[in-house]
This record gives structure tokens, C-alpha cells and sequence, in this order.
């Protein structure tokens, strides 16, 4: 059985989501959330999601740092991004972040299910429209030397790196995740030897540049 996990926060289109996706696949295992906590408190309790469709732009995630997080927390999950906005180099971005996927939030029931199928496949999906102008487009380097490296941290790592760009000190990043100060510690360390950073302004700066501001 297919498990799939829709994540977007208007109700209606997650609605749309979820019945073109039971029609892609039978006996599919559907769960659905409308933020990202929620989405990552649904993996936490079935780690063993084949496909997630996230929306670029939810409570919790703005860019591409949701995508980012799911990546580096779950890197065995497929990650088919929803979004507006569908310009070539976005959706290059998305790509090398590692997504499998990207569907427009103007494609038809159909091509959503066609993007499904193909995805659990273990393939990759394009708008058709599209492809073509993505094709002709380089990956970012920048873009793919972050993405490794965030695939680099462990969960709570990621956890704490999302903190400290939140201007939090190892405190209250303690209070936060309900660990001893020390153990922040030790996490920032490992965060700031992955990413190859020397301090937390420069480790902030990373993460922020999955902001991508007025594009979406």
C-alpha cells in the first residue's frame, strides 16, 4: 500500500489534491496536514511515506525550507512540490533541493495524478509546458553544494539550525526542544562543522537564502 501525505493550508485545494492523488493510485493510505509541524508530525508517526505533495508556502515554511527540512529529516520520502508560481528558475531550485517533482497549482486533476503515478514510479514530473525551459536551465551550484550539505544533519540538528536563524539563544533553543543546554551546545557545534560556517550569523544566513521573498 501506498502512503501519501498532502500538505497545503487552503482546504479546498488540499481537497482537490487529495481526490486526484485516490484516483492515481488504489488503496492508497492518504493523510493530510495544513502546516508544516503537521507534516512532520505525520512522518515522525509513519516514517515510511512514500510521497508527500508539499506546498511551497504554508504556516511554518516559507520557500524552499520546508522542502529543505523534509529532505534532510526524511531523504527516503519522495517530495512532489504544489505552488502558484511556476517560473523556470523556481522550479529549478526546487529540483535541486531535491524534489521529484513539481505541479502547478493551475494543473488539472489529471495531470496531478499523472504527476503521482510518475513520481512512485520512482520517476520525475514535469509540467510539459515547462520541462523544456527547465531543461535549458543549469542547477544552481550554490543551491546544490547547501543541499548536500544540509543533507548532512540529523534531525534535531536541522531543528536547532531552524532556531538560530529564529535569533534564539542555546537556552531557549534548550527550552524549546526540552533538552539540557549542553546538548544545544554539541548540536551547534555539528551544525556549524556540516555546513562549514564559523558562527550563527553565517549558519542564519544560509538557511534564509531558501527564502525566496517575493516570489511567492
Amino acid at each position: 500500500m501506498n502512503r501519501l501525505l498532502i500538505a497545503d493550508d487552503h482546504p479546498l485545494f488540499r481537497a482537490a489534491l487529495l481526490q486526484a492523488a485516490a484516483s492515481a493510485v488504489d488503496d492508497a493510505e492518504l493523510t493530510e496536514a495544513a502546516d508544516l509541524d503537521g507534516v512532520m508530525s505525520a512522518l515522525a508517526a509513519q516514517p515510511d511515506t512514500d510521497l508527500v505533495l508539499l506546498d511551497l508556502r504554508m504556516p511554518g515554511s516559507r520557500g524552499l525550507s520546508g522542502l529543505a527540512a523534509l529532505r534532510a529529516q526524511y531523504p527516503g520520502v519522495a517530495v512532489l512540490v504544489v505552488s502558484a508560481h511556476d517560473e523556470p528558475r523556481l522550479v529549478r531550485r526546487v529540483l535541486d533541493h531535491g524534489a521529484a517533482g513539481f505541479i502547478p497549482k493551475s494543473a488539472d486533476p489529471k495531470q496531478i495524478a499523472e504527476a503521482v503515478r510518475t513520481v512512485l514510479d520512482c520517476g520525475r514530473w514535469l509540467p510539459p509546458d515547462l520541462a523544456r525551459a527547465i531543461a535549458a536551465l543549469p542547477a544552481d551550484t550554490a543551491d546544490s553544494a547547501l543541499a548536500a550539505k544540509l543533507a548532512r544533519l540529523t534531525e534535531q540538528q536541522f531543528r536547532v539550525l531552524s532556531l538560530l536563524s529564529e535569533g534564539l539563544l542555546n537556552k531557549q533553543i534548550a527550552d524549546r526542544l526540552s533538552v539540557q543546554e549542553r546538548t544545544v551546545k554539541a548540536h551547534v557545534t555539528a551544525v556549524f562543522e556540516k555546513l562549514g560556517v564559523r558562527n550563527r550569523t553565517q549558519a542564519s544566513v544560509l538557511l534564509r537564502s531558501l527564502d525566496l521573498g517575493d516570489a511567492l
